[in-house]
């Protein structure tokens, strides 16, 4: 999972709702400081036990250059209203969810970190096209989660039993306390993140959490579909990324003919681990699909 290092919202940073044709959307928005969005404005997904938080430390270098920027929880994710049918967590349902957040907000550049990347695409192979000026990949993968990170999440899904005694909610209390809290007092984590990691784990739903892990073990290579679309792209990812392998990266931007860019550094959470080079990388992207808007000077 993405780890904040800091809970603290940055000036012109703000939680709101997204209200959608689909539901409502706990969210985080920036603008900037003039209050003036001179460019399209960007939505960013986060991953897997992920949320909008996990954006918090680029949120206002983004907005900083005349964008309305939006951060989302999907659907069952921390503070977005969960859905009782799984069928609501799978990767089409949850790319609608993504897709009717942009028609709402005007969002026109998509980024979708980890899982949340496989997501993004499926919005984007359910627009029209037109509804994109930009499509980013953060950290994530052609299809499918493999190597070392897809036999710790199928270890995962095997200990969540619906069945058990407190269902699944009570299995993903155990996997907290048991492995992921001691996995981050080892690591160092702030006592204040710990507890927003907590939280965050727990309020999410575990019929999402369940249903989304075993469609990321499971997830098939849709790239070739996505690449047939005219919006730019971008594979954007850390050196020492541990997900999806750097090299599997690098081969999907060949795929996409997309933009490749390695942040040095780096690993799964570029926007946590190196939020000026991400926050950097992504503007100078978003500009450049911008023509219109470097045209006249902006």
């Amino acid at each position: 999972m993405s780890t904040p290092t800091s809970l603290e919202l940055p000036d012109g940073v703000r939680r709101t709702t997204i209200r959608t044709a689909r539901g409502a959307f706990a969210a985080l928005e920036a603008v900037p400081g003039s209050g003036v969005c001179e460019r399209d404005a960007a939505l960013l997904v986060p991953g897997y036990t992920g949320s909008k938080e996990d954006f918090l430390a680029i949120l206002d270098l983004l907005a900083d250059d005349s964008r309305h920027v939006i951060a989302v929880d999907m659907r069952g994710q921390f503070e977005t209203a969960e859905a009782g049918d799984p069928a609501d967590y799978a990767p089409a349902a949850l790319g609608a969810d993504i897709l009717a957040i942009m028609q709402a907000t005007g969002a026109r550049h998509l980024v979708g970190h980890s899982y949340g990347g496989l997501i993004g695409r499926e919005a984007v192979l359910a627009g029209t096209g037109a509804e994109f000026a930009s499509f980013t990949l953060m950290s994530s993968g052609p299809g499918a989660l493999t190597g070392p990170r897809a036999a710790v999440l199928r270890a995962v899904l095997a200990s969540l039993d619906a069945d058990a005694p407190g269902g699944l909610a009570a299995g993903i209390r155990r996997l907290w306390d048991a492995e992921l809290e001691p996995a981050a007092v080892t690591d160092g984590v702030p006592a204040d993140v710990i507890g927003f990691l907590r939280t965050r784990m727990l309020s999410s739903c575990p019929t999402g959490l369940a249903t989304m892990a075993a469609e990321l073990l499971a997830c098939p290579d849709r790239i070739a579909d996505v690449a047939k679309l005219d919006a730019p792209g971008l594979v954007l990812y850390g050196e020492d990324d541990d997900a999806w392998a750097p090299a599997v990266q690098d081969d999907m931007a060949r795929r996409l003919a997309a933009r490749r860019v390695c942040i040095s550094g780096a690993a799964h959470s570029p926007a946590v681990e190196a939020p000026a080079a991400t926050a950097g990388i992504l503007t100078r992207f978003w500009n450049s699909a911008e023509p219109a808007a470097t045209d006249s000077g902006r």
